[in-house]
């Protein structure tokens, strides 16, 4: 099995994880009001979400929930979607390569790619370097 195989593998786990956890929650409650979203957050904080994610996510879901005048647990499941791909968007996925010299971290656990992964990532920069022509902005 392949590494992105195990990467989805893992990944699908967890969001079996988070889906059971979640779907119980709705499954209890039926009215909203402060011990759902109490629940809510407890679930997400067990799914391995993190408390300040979680807290910030209830949070905003506990703004619209007023703003909007929700009733129904069916519209919170989806408002808790929607806060959740929210954070997912916002992502800075770039690198920031400014300083001189720059770092970039590569975890993994043995046998993962890490090496060959670093390689790619350097000769990328390297031919990117190469198109531009300009030498200040090195990477290697």
């Amino acid at each position: 099995m392949g590494f992105f195989e195990k990467l989805k593998q893992g990944l699908g786990k967890t969001k079996t994880s988070i889906d059971e956890k979640i779907n119980g929650v709705f499954s209890t409650f039926r009215k909203v009001d402060e011990e759902l979203l109490e629940e809510l957050e407890e679930a997400l904080i067990m799914s391995d979400i993190g408390v300040t994610t979680s807290t910030e996510i209830i949070s905003k879901l506990r703004q619209r929930i007023k703003k909007e005048n929700v009733k129904e647990a069916e519209e919170v499941k989806k408002l808790l979607r929607e806060e959740m791909q929210s954070i997912l968007e916002v992502c800075d996925n770039s690198l920031h390569l400014t300083t001189k010299p720059s770092v970039i971290l590569v975890v993994g656990v043995n046998g993962v790619g890490k090496t060959t992964s670093i390689g790619k990532i350097a000769n990328k920069l390297h031919k990117e370097r190469k198109e531009s022509n300009d030498c200040s902005s090195r990477y290697i």
